[in-house]
């Protein structure tokens, strides 16, 4: 979108034009947003302003609680993430997580090149790690096919981030969280669901390593 006039009035003036329509067309949709939020769906994207969640999704202002930062990366250690994974499962009790990487992200692309870029190198270093460790199978690819594979590694390993926080692994026991991969592809439109799923095996085995309690751990009571 360019700007004719003063962006600042143009935005505005859509706002305005906006909540009207939206108050016509939904007249309790607003002031019962007034009162609380209900959402159903955590979404963890990218800030890529081509990956709107409520637009692409075709949902309404409530329906979604958001978190996006630069090529949708999960950091265990980002308080920001962090936060609001713990509000929105524990507290808002969403029923879905959904982290969603899209086709043509520049982050994976920058993760792909060797160019400095200062902060932004520490940020996507978890994706520099993945193609370190996928190298032999995304040096055999082209590069469009480089990239598109490299944004699913991101998104697996984001999921399986989720899956080893102890807020989600609770809240999968306690009421069936459900927690999804997705890629959007920006020229189509389309959003495709990708595999993460994981051996019973291996569940047990991130449960038992990354699942937290208040009071006496299991080996405690043993002893005792």
């Amino acid at each position: 979108m360019s700007f004719t006039t003063d962006p600042v009035d143009t935005l505005l003036s859509r706002n305005k034009t906006w909540a009207e329509r939206l108050s016509q067309q939904e007249p309790t949709l607003l002031p019962a947003l007034a009162i609380g939020q209900k959402p159903e769906i955590l979404w963890i994207g990218c800030s890529d302003s081509r990956v709107p969640e409520t637009t692409l999704l075709d949902l309404k202002p409530g329906d979604v609680f958001v978190h996006r930062n630069v090529a949708n990366v999960l950091h265990p250690s980002d308080l920001n993430s962090q936060c609001v994974i713990l509000y929105a499962v524990k507290h808002l009790k969403v029923k879905h997580v959904i982290l969603c990487g899209h086709i043509g992200c520049g982050g994976v692309n920058v993760a792909l090149d060797n160019k400095k870029l200062g902060l932004i190198d520490t940020w996507i270093l978890p994706i520099r790690l993945l193609r370190q460790k996928h190298l032999d199978a995304l040096t055999n690819l082209t590069d469009t096919e480089r990239a598109t594979k490299l944004v699913e590694l991101n998104v697996q390993q984001g999921v399986r981030t989720l899956k080893e926080n102890a807020t989600i692994i609770d809240a999968i026991r306690e009421r069936g969280l459900q927690v999804h991969g997705m890629i959007y592809d920006v020229g189509t439109g389309n959003l495709h669901e990708v595999d993460c799923g994981e051996s019973e095996e291996e569940a047990r085995v991130r449960i038992s390593i990354f699942e937290t309690w208040v009071g006496p751990t299991k080996a405690e009571k043993d002893s005792g």
